[in-house]
C-alpha cells in the first residue's frame, strides 16, 4: 500500500502544500484519511515488527535487543513505503526522504509505543516465541490496539497540515 491509494483530505485539484497557517480544520479532516494514513503506518510497523522478531528468534537474541530491532525495521519499512508513493511522484531521494521524515515520524513513534507496550503488557507474549499463538495473537491485538490510538493522532497530525498532510501534495502530481 502506498499514498497514492490515499484520499487528498483538500480540494481534488490540489497539488501543492497549503500556505502557512491554511491548513484546514479538524472538522474538515475526514476519519477516513486519518484511518487510511494510519492503515499505512501500521503496515510499516507490522512488516518491520514481524521481520525484527523473526531474525532476532532466528539469531537466538534475548528481547531486548529483538524488540530494538524490530523497532528499527518498522521505522524503516514505514519511512520505505512513504518514500515509494513520493518518489513516484518524481521527486529526488533527499527530498522524499526529508517527506517521510516529517509524514511518518510521531505516527510511527507512537504506533511503536503503543503496540510495545501492549506486548510487554500480555503476560507470556514476549516469550512465547514465533511458533506459539500466543505470541502471534498478542502481536495482533497490540498492533490493532496501536491503530485504533494512532487514529486521532494523525487525524489532528493531519488538520494541521502535518503527519500524512506532508504526503498529500504529492498525490497526483505524475
Amino acid at each position: 500500500m502506498d499514498h497514492g491509494t490515499h484520499q487528498h483530505q483538500a480540494t481534488a485539484g490540489h497539488h501543492h502544500p497549503p500556505p502557512a497557517g491554511a491548513a484546514p480544520s479538524a472538522a474538515a479532516t475526514s476519519w477516513s484519511v486519518a484511518a487510511q494514513a494510519t492503515l499505512h503506518c501500521l503496515t510499516g510497523c507490522a512488516i518491520g515488527e514481524v521481520l525484527g522478531m523473526v531474525i532476532g528468534t532466528a539469531l537466538g537474541w534475548s528481547a531486548l535487543p529483538t524488540v530494538v530491532l524490530a523497532v528499527a525495521l518498522a521505522f524503516v519499512f514505514g519511512y520505505a513505503l512513504t518514500m515509494r508513493g513520493v518518489l513516484r511522484a518524481g521527486v529526488d531521494v533527499r527530498s522524499a526522504l526529508k517527506v517521510a521524515l516529517a509524514a511518518d515520524t510521531v505516527s510511527i513513534a507512537v504506533m511503536e509505543i503503543l503496540d510495545n507496550a501492549v506486548m510487554l503488557a500480555v503476560p507470556g507474549a514476549m516469550e512465547a516465541g514465533l511458533t506459539s499463538w500466543v505470541f502471534w495473537a498478542s502481536l495482533a491485538f497490540a498492533l490493532l490496539v496501536a491503530f485504533v490510538l494512532t487514529t486521532p493522532v494523525n487525524r489532528w497530525l493531519i488538520s494541521r497540515g502535518k503527519g500524512h498532510a506532508v504526503v498529500h501534495s504529492y498525490h497526483h502530481a505524475h
